[in-house]
């Protein structure tokens, strides 16, 4: 097997498909070449006739600048990527984007480009892959058996969520994580030297990691890297390899010019040159790379067959688990969810992070794939599955992970693990160390996947904490990020709905943002069903018929005390109309007429409510109406003193709407 001639074909295909589009990274693809090329044609489990098969090998490009690699790479392996599609990279409406992204490209297992982003997916889908074995091996039947690579860079290394990510992966053991390090030691501005010194053998080390240190461009140590980092029992593996970015280039090896731009058409030549590639053919592939990776792909197909027989064969000796394993796979949920929901008693206020606790507990009863956990938070966000095991170093039975205080790496891991599948996950930490996260929820909102955010603690009335840890710009950060379904519900029976909401989205991100304070249980005998949150916002309640004097719009625990001011001012005479908007993003996914008849345009006297930034609110409350809000940083004080100081009080709602009722 001519590896050398398969690596220089990569190489070509790199730096022509750069060189054609005038834009991206030619450096990297050339440099790991050879990694690549031992690790796809010999150890690599896919198949590109099937690639949705659950027991492949899965592979993420942590450095996606160097997207060309991946693109070659699935090219050469025959899946449904011809070769004009890398004549048409970084174009308009073409399947090799400038960066690896998920659902867009055949073969891609996730959306890499922010550095770092991708060895956290990396964690999450080892992970998934180890807590699935735990579960479905049985006998010595592993039907759940196999690795996930990555590449990663040097800005993969400086980005602080490879720190949180790799330390729980050493943490856990996760053996059948192998890590290629593409050590050239060039990032844009020029050497790596100008701003980092680490040791990162010693910092591997200490993380709990098997690390290895090869010659990146020596094919025979790459294969015997694999190999034996394939043999690690205990711990994950860091493949150091020494590399040269350009690697071929005769003027542009290990210079910064070859990261983030082309060669040039004479440098191209020249390398092609040196390489002893024919000058004058762009995107040649010989035909003996062609049959070897030809003859790959037969390999790989006849053991995508055998498992599948294995498969069966197991599930014919475990029948209950042969189920379960239908219900992991397809993400199923059960047809009648809403009944296992649990029922809070009017009479006993209740914080919506409890209330979410207990709905989650009841929901691990009837959905065997539904895991998760906390950022070091869990008795706080109420996030931890009573009666199931915990997640720790060599151990993956069980249902709760402890992702430590890494709320990045956290987010990070979770993509990784839906990515993967056979897993409902959720992650949680207090809402106001989203701007820790929102890299990971981007990237879940880009994907499109069902990652599910337990965010509590959700406003000023965390009280004496003080303003590092209350939340005020969260919610209007959070709702401008295209693709998030924001969920703030009013009370603990909506929470319960909010969470049957959550798990029945399939694509994008859920964020239910929760309370540390007891909220009133409304009696919906009284009120509309609390499913009606599916609507995004409704008609909590209407003093008179017709269209209102007044509208009020309470979101989450403000619905209570908005409610009270509508009643009071009711009792004064005025035709009130309380409105509960636990979602903007569902409510605009509703017919203009719902909207309208929820919030009638003739109807301009408005007033919202919510213990967070005002921004946005004029959509809903147009330029004559109020809103309560807060549009400065909190105070540390008790939380029943916060509302009386920051006027969220019925008497300061009744007062701000007597105002606009007095206008004319």
């Amino acid at each position: 097997m001519n590896l050398t001639l398969a690596a220089n074909t990569i190489r070509g295909l790199a730096m022509d498909g750069v060189q054609k589009a005038n834009s991206g990274h030619p450096g990297m693809p050339m440099g790991c070449a050879e990694f690549a090329s031992v690790l796809w044609l010999k150890y690599l489990k896919h198949d590109p006739a099937d690639p949705q098969w659950p027991d492949r090998d899965r592979f993420v490009l942590s450095a996606g600048h160097g997207s060309m690699l991946l693109y070659s790479m699935l090219h050469l392996s025959g899946y449904a990527l011809p070769i004009e599609q890398l004549q048409q990279f970084r174009q308009w409406d073409s399947k090799t984007p400038g960066h690896p992204e998920f659902g867009h490209t055949v073969g891609v297992e996730t959306t890499t480009g922010p550095l770092g982003a991708g060895i956290s997916n990396a964690v999450g889908m080892a992970l998934a892959e180890a807590m699935l074995a735990a579960k479905f091996n049985k006998d010595g039947q592993n039907v759940v058996d196999h690795y996930t690579y990555t590449i990663m860079g040097d800005g993969c290394m400086m980005e602080g969520i490879s720190h949180e990510a790799c330390s729980l992966a050493g943490h856990l053991g996760l053996n059948k994580l192998i890590a290629f390090y593409d050590y050239n030691e060039i990032t844009i501005e020029g050497k790596t030297s100008l701003a980092t010194s680490d040791d990162v053998r010693k910092r591997f080390d200490a993380y709990g990691w098997n690390v290895l240190e090869i010659d990146g461009h020596d094919a025979a140590a790459c294969e015997q890297a694999l190999a034996q980092a394939r043999t690690s029992q205990e711990k994950p593996t860091l493949i150091i390899g020494h590399t040269h970015i350009g690697q071929g280039s005769p003027n542009k090896r290990d210079s910064h010019k070859a990261h983030g731009e082309p060669l040039g058409t004479d440098e191209v030549k020249a390398t092609k040159a040196a390489l002893g590639m024919p000058v004058d053919k762009d995107f040649f592939v010989p035909d003996e790379v062609r049959a070897m990776f030809v003859a790959r792909a037969a390999d790989l197909a006849q053991a995508n067959a055998t498992w599948k027989q294995k498969l069966a064969a197991w599930k014919q000796v475990n029948p209950e688990l042969a189920q379960e394993w239908d219900i992991h796979q397809k993400r199923k949920l059960p047809a009648d969810l809403a009944k296992a929901l649990p029922v809070f008693d009017p009479t006993k206020p209740m914080a919506t992070r409890q209330a979410s606790g207990e709905t989650l507990n009841a929901l691990a009863k009837v959905l065997p794939n539904l895991i998760g956990g906390s950022a070091d938070l869990a008795p706080s966000n109420n996030t931890h599955l009573k009666g199931f095991a915990d997640i720790g170093k060599r151990q993956f039975l069980g249902r709760n992970l402890h992702f430590g205080v890494r709320e990045h790496g956290m987010l990070g891991i979770i993509n990784g693990m839906i990515l993967h599948g056979g897993w409902i996950v959720y992650g949680a930490t207090f809402f106001v160390f989203t701007d820790y996260c929102r890299p990971a929820i981007r990237l879940a909102a880009l994907m499109k996947i069902p990652a599910l955010y337990v965010l509590t603690h959700d406003s000023i009335f965390v009280g004496e904490d003080g303003p590092t840890h209350e939340p005020i710009e969260h919610i209007a950060a959070l709702r401008c990020m295209p693709n998030v379904s924001i969920l703030r519900p009013g009370d603990p029976t909506e929470t319960a709905a909010a969470w049957q909401l959550a798990l029945e989205r399939t694509d994008g991100p859920t964020a239910l943002l929760l309370t540390r304070q007891a909220l009133p249980v409304l009696d919906r005998s009284k009120f509309p069903a609390a499913s009606s949150i599916r609507n995004g916002a409704y008609t909590l309640w209407q003093s008179g018929q017709g269209t209102p004097d007044l509208i009020l719009i309470g979101s989450g625990s403000e619905v209570a005390i908005t409610l009270a001011a509508g009643e009071q001012l009711a009792a004064e005479g005025a035709n009130v109309r309380v409105v509960n908007m636990a979602s903007w993003d569902l409510f605009e996914q509703q017919t203009k007429k719902y909207r309208n008849d929820v919030l009638p345009p003739g109807c301009k006297r408005r007033v919202a409510v919510e213990a967070g930034c005002a921004m946005g609110w004029e959509k809903y409350v147009g330029n004559t109406g109020k809103v309560v809000g807060i549009d400065h940083f909190g105070a540390s004080a008790p939380g029943k003193v916060l509302a009386e100081k920051f006027g969220f009080t019925t008497a300061n709602i009744v007062e701000t709407a007597k105002k606009l009722l007095a206008r004319k």
